[in-house]
Order: structure tokens, then C-alpha cells, then sequence
């Protein structure tokens, strides 16, 4: 028995190996799309001009006010009825209607909103002494957010940005649950429910595919880290490492 699960365990580890590509890649094309786009309205929401920053409010509040599961469907649901005027005659339905494309853009959507409030979070707590020390030396306001401004932003915002990719990269399990799937295309949760539905082994797929999620999000923790102590190599001290010792005295 146990060297039939184990077999079944290995089994399950390189049928899920090609689904769990898919993940990845809804991932990987959302992530540095969305991240531009999120600092793109993190400077919109703090901008002085009151019409861009109603803008970037508005559509960072549509975005995080809604379930990501109904985005999906109301963005195919919308380039479907664009189909016959507008994508049809310029042969672009395939591109359009396929769920790798229309999955990672309405991904970078959806991310851009919730990094955006991040990013804005991170720009509010930016020091204020250091700014103003930037424009005393004589700097413009470009030198200013490119010295100052964006490097402290960037640091302060990171740490919950990598919990936002994180979840990002959890939430490609919907794409396939609410978009049509085409030429047996099936991501991690998809093929475990079809390797389910085969022998009811619940524990057994379900849990392979976890582990799957649970590696590439301890990567994705891991290569955040080198950004981060990358983006805090000037400080002398010890940053942000996971310790596993534990202290009984402060």
C-alpha cells in the first residue's frame, strides 16, 4: 500500500509538472506588467492634479472593491460581445478570446489596483526631511524622485509587494475556472480535479498540487529577499532575514 502511494505521489509530481507551467506563466506575465502600471497610479492617486488623481482613485477602488472571480468573467464577457464588430474582421479572436492572453491582462489589472495602494502607501511614508534636503541642494523635482523619492518608496513598499505577487501568483488558479479551456490547456487546480474525478484520491492530488504552489511561492519569497537586501545594502545592519532560532530574552 505505502509503496503503491508512493508511486502514485511520484506519478501525480510529473503529471502536474506541465500544469503547474501554466501557473507560472499567468504569473510571470502579470507580474512585470503590473508593476509599472501599479507605480502609474500610485503617482496618479498622489498627484496635485485633481482630475488624474480622481482617475487613479476610481479605478484602484473598482478594481480592489471587486472579486477578482467576477473581473474575469465581465472582461470575457465584454471582448466577447466586441467579437463580430471588432475582433473577427481583423482576425484577432484567437488572440484575444485565449485565455493566455486574456488571463494575464486581466491579472496586471487586478494586481496593478492592489500594488498601486501599496506603492501609495509606501510614497506618503517617503521622509520628508530627506526630500526637503534633495531640493535645498538645488535638485529639479525629477532628480529629487529618481534620488530620493523612489528608492524609499520602493524599500518601504517591497516587503508587502512580495506578499502581493505572492498572492498573485495563488489567484492564476482562477483563470481557468471561469475562462474556456482550449487544446487541454489545464493549469494545477484543473488537473487535480481531473486526476480526482478518476479515483476520488483526494488527498493524494490536491495535495501534490499544494506542494507545487508551496515551492514556487517559497521561490518567489526567496527571490523578493534578494531584491530586498539588494535595495537595503547600505544599511550596516542585519535586514529583514528569517530567523528560525528562537529568542526567549529580548
Amino acid at each position: 500500500m505505502e509503496s503503491l502511494l508512493q508511486s502514485g505521489f511520484v506519478q501525480d509530481i510529473i503529471i502536474l509538472a506541465k500544469p503547474a507551467l501554466f501557473n507560472l506563466y499567468f504569473a510571470l506575465a502579470s507580474i512585470p506588467l503590473g508593476f509599472p502600471f501599479a507605480v502609474v497610479l500610485a503617482l496618479g492617486k498622489a498627484s496635485r492634479f485633481k482630475t488624474v488623481s480622481l482617475l487613479s482613485r476610481g479605478y484602484i477602488y473598482a478594481f480592489r472593491g471587486s472579486p477578482l472571480f467576477i473581473q474575469f468573467f465581465m472582461f470575457y464577457s465584454m471582448m466577447l460581445a466586441l467579437n463580430k464588430p471588432l475582433w473577427k474582421p481583423w482576425g484577432l479572436d484567437d488572440i484575444v478570446l485565449h485565455p493566455l492572453f486574456l488571463g494575464p491582462l486581466v491579472l496586471i489589472l487586478n494586481t496593478s489596483a492592489y500594488a498601486a495602494e501599496i506603492f501609495y502607501g509606501a510614497l506618503k511614508t517617503v521622509p520628508k526631511g530627506e526630500v526637503e534636503a534633495a531640493q535645498a541642494t538645488g535638485m529639479d523635482r525629477w532628480n529629487v524622485f529618481r534620488s530620493v523619492t523612489w528608492p524609499n518608496m520602493l524599500r518601504l513598499a517591497w516587503p508587502a509587494y512580495t506578499n502581493e505577487m505572492v498572492f498573485l501568483f495563488h489567484a492564476t488558479t482562477l483563470v481557468y475556472f471561469t475562462l474556456p479551456v482550449i487544446d487541454e490547456q489545464k493549469d494545477l487546480m484543473n488537473k487535480a480535479g481531473e486526476l480526482f474525478e478518476r479515483d476520488y484520491n483526494v488527498f493524494l492530488h490536491f495535495s501534490v498540487a499544494a506542494l507545487y504552489f508551496l515551492g514556487i511561492s517559497i521561490l518567489i519569497f526567496w527571490l523578493a529577499g534578494l531584491v530586498h537586501r539588494r535595495l537595503n545594502q547600505h544599511f550596516t545592519g542585519e535586514v529583514s532575514k528569517l530567523s528560525f532560532k528562537p529568542k526567549y530574552i529580548r
